[in-house]
């Protein structure tokens, strides 16, 4: 762009890359002065199973953000959940910040609540905490509580609450799998400081940008860190349920009308 001629400072064409700029000098594209940093945005969503979290499909099944709203910005995912898992997705318009709180080192705990089919005692899944190596890979430690052993109806189910850092794909799964479990139901609550709490399955929710200031700012470039108090974005609330039209019910003893029949005219 710059030899193109396309690139100027304070009104001079740059014909070189080498040149040092300040906060205050204005920089134009085109005619056009570049936009300025943009502040960092975090969405809170309640995924609900059935949605692959990408962009696009190459299979065409329906993913995360076709089912967002439409007058949300461009956001990228910070980790995934697969198809067919539920819970909190947190989404950003800052790649940068999705990376840090992808990474373990972050130390961020993901805390999920799966539901699966078998036979499990406590004392297996506190051998979760020094970690566990499947099929060649090694997960680190995850804290595991069996919460309930059975669900009325519905045989040989049971709940276990896990706590851990990494969120490797298919983790939980994966590591319950190799302690004789099938997994049936997984719903991630919590992700760091930020919780699935009573929002809405399918709901999105901005998180505020005080909230963005306190929990991340270690996180985010100081350019990016958003300003105020009260988030942009509200969902507008569903639309009201149309009312069900009464049904008419007959009690015992009333006559069914008869029905009219328009005869033809003979030929």
């Amino acid at each position: 762009m710059i030899g193109e001629g396309r690139v100027a400072v304070n009104g001079t064409v740059l014909t070189t890359p080498a040149v040092l700029v300040s906060a205050g000098d204005v920089i134009t594209v085109d005619g056009a002065p570049i936009r300025t940093a943009e502040a960092t945005r975090l969405f809170l969503y309640h995924k609900p199973p059935g949605l692959v979290t990408t962009h696009s499909d190459p299979t065409g099944r329906p993913t995360v953000f076709d089912a967002l709203p439409r007058d949300l910005p461009r956001l990228i995912s910070v980790g995934r959940l697969d198809l067919s898992s539920e819970g909190l997705l947190l989404l950003t318009n800052d790649g940068e910040l999705s990376r840090a709180l992808e990474l373990p080192a972050t130390g961020l705990i993901r805390r999920y609540r799966a539901r699966a089919r078998g036979r499990i005692d406590q004392a297996r899944l506190d051998g979760l905490r020094d970690g566990i190596t499947v099929e060649g890979v090694r997960y680190g430690p995850i804290e595991a509580r069996l919460d309930k052993a059975r669900e009325p109806g519905a045989g040989a189910n049971l709940w276990i609450s896990l706590r851990l850092s990494e969120g490797r794909n298919r983790e939980v799964r994966r590591v319950l799998e190799a302690l004789g479990l099938t997994v049936n139901r997984l719903i991630r609550l919590a992700y760091g400081p930020f919780a699935l709490g009573n929002l809405a399955r399918g709901a999105v929710e901005e998180v505020g940008p005080r909230v963005v200031r306190e929990q991340l700012a270690h996180l985010i470039a100081p350019a990016h860190l958003p300003a105020g108090e009260r988030a942009l974005y509200r969902q507008a609330p569903p639309p009201e349920p149309r009312p069900t039209p009464p049904r008419l019910v007959r009690k015992p003893g009333w006559a069914t009308p008869k029905r009219r029949v328009r005869r033809r005219p003979a030929d």
